[in-house]
């Protein structure tokens, strides 16, 4: 019967859901970002998994667990040989409830700590602060119930600080949920009743208009939404509505697309369908919408043709235009991410080091904001990485190699050989990579290490100083005469 019904929704489209009863608890996770447990993160190595990451103030936080323990026994029982999938099952449990977790620390003593389980909540607005003496910045990174309250707090934190005379809202990778809480958010920024976002599918009742129901508490405060490739579902709702509102500046790169709205249906055996029924549609008119599903079935899937693409207009009379996702209003280069550096991280490697480096400094540094590796510490990383494999090869190599085989089935002798002697001189061996790319691999070690002392805020908090996207967003907020003409005046790109 399983098997029956996600055949049934396997060809609808990716939203489009079966949820047995044995993944209902993530669905919940997703949804509510709550769950009964301890309160961290785990990595598998070796035979061990591993404490990744502990949640600020968390049980297994105030159990004095941190990165790199080694998860020894779980009520008694021996951990070895688990997976990161059966730790988590044991780890978690109804609130209330205790589990006794036996680890060993990096320093190599060993504790056992009797962890009584709460309702664990992961911060949708994990971070908010100051990019100047006038300049907020709020982190939004997922739509789960109750992060409206997250960011209604995050604000009145702000503004008791200090003069609020812009704020900037990073939307970059959130995937989105709960487009209820998007419409609550947008009413602190726009008078109350404006209609913010309304869908429309197959049915009558699929058609609504949400409006917004609450004064806001920031109506004319500048604000600045950063937005990439990411930003999807209810995260494009609020930059899109405040963009056709002309309530804000979008900085970034066109978001992701995915304006479709699932609905949750109670199935039998305690399973849910979650059911694409509608589209969403922002104030003015345009759907967020990229590709179209609705002849999947016939294996016909296809984003907007430029033929199809319409105008709309701004509350202003600005254009803007569908075809999928929120085109910015200023325009930026993606941050280049190095595979390299990615690769070591996904192996595990940063995090290794990072157990090294904690071991030899377990204090945390002084200025943790501004933190950053010595030469000599990544003198140290290069030489931990010497005898390890990285099952990496560069595009370069890679499209070298593709000539090759070209050349050789062409016979293009001469060519073949030329190709073989550039491939001979490429020097992307692991040791001249920790070179190339040494600027990508330091910021990662540096993340690991500030993660282990600030948590997920101090990674935010240290990631602001170097970030371009961030410091055009303020420079835009400080610029009134700017701010004014991209909001009344600017046009945003077609494509």
């Amino acid at each position: 019967m399983a098997g029956a019904a996600e055949g049934m929704v396997r060809d609808l489209d990716p939203y489009t859901e079966f949820i047995p009863e044995s993944e209902m608890s993530d669905f919940e996770v997703l949804t509510t970002g709550k769950y009964g447990g301890i309160g961290s993160l785990i990595r598998q190595k070796e035979d061990y998994v591993r404490i990744a990451q502990p949640y600020e103030n968390s049980p297994a936080d105030r159990a004095g667990l941190k990165i790199g323990d080694r998860i020894l026994a779980i009520d008694g029982k021996s951990a070895a040989g688990l997976t990161t999938e059966e730790v988590s099952k044991r780890l978690k449990g109804e609130p209330g409830s205790k589990v006794k977790v036996s680890v060993r620390h990096l320093d190599d003593t060993e504790e056992t700590a009797t962890i009584r389980r709460e309702r664990i909540a992961i911060p949708g607005v994990p971070y908010a602060g100051w990019l100047n003496d006038s300049i907020g910045y709020i982190r939004h990174s997922d739509f789960t119930e109750g992060c409206y309250e997250e960011m209604q707090a995050a604000i009145a934190k702000l503004r008791s600080e200090g003069e609020l005379k812009g704020l900037v809202l990073d939307y970059r990778s959130n995937g989105g949920g709960i487009m209820q809480e998007a419409v609550k958010i947008l009413g602190l920024f726009v008078p109350k009743g404006t209609g913010v976002v309304s869908t429309k599918g197959r049915t009558e009742d699929s058609k609504k208009l949400f409006t917004t129901q609450s004064e806001p508490i920031l109506p004319d405060l500048p604000l600045a939404v950063l937005i990439n490739g990411s930003t999807a579902s209810a995260a494009e709702i609020i930059a899109g509505a405040l963009q056709d509102l002309d309530r804000a500046v979008l900085i970034g790169q066109r978001s992701f697309g995915k304006g479709l709205v699932q609905s949750p249906k109670p199935l039998g055996y305690n399973a849910m369908l979650k059911l694409t029924t509608a589209k969403y549609y922002i104030p003015s008119g345009r759907c967020i919408q990229a590709i179209d599903y609705s002849h999947s079935q016939q294996q016909s899937v296809h984003t907007v043709p430029d033929s199809l693409i319409s105008e709309f207009a701004t509350r202003a009379g600005r254009k803007v235009y569908d075809g999928g996702g929120i085109m910015p209003d200023i325009r930026t280069d993606p941050e280049y991410i190095s595979r390299f550096a990615a690769t070591l991280y996904a192996l595990g490697f940063i995090e290794d080091f990072g157990d090294e480096y904690t071991r030899r400094h377990p204090e945390a540094p002084a200025d943790l904001q501004n933190f950053t590796i010595s030469d000599a510490d990544y003198a140290d990383f290069a030489e931990f990485m010497r005898d390890k494999k990285v099952p990496y090869e560069s595009d370069t190599r890679r499209a070298l190699k593709t000539l090759r085989e070209a050349a050789e089935n062409d016979r293009f002798g001469e060519v073949t050989e030329q190709l073989e002697r550039i491939e001979a001189d490429l020097k992307d061996d692991t040791q001249t990579n920790l070179e190339t790319y040494r600027k990508q691999i330091v910021a990662s070690i540096n993340r690991d290490i500030v993660q282990r002392h600030g948590y997920m805020s101090g990674v935010i908090a240290h990631s602001l100083a170097n970030d371009k996207e961030i410091a055009r967003a303020g420079e835009v907020l400080r610029d009134t005469a700017e701010y004014r003409r991209i909001t009344t005046e600017q046009d945003t790109e077609r494509k």
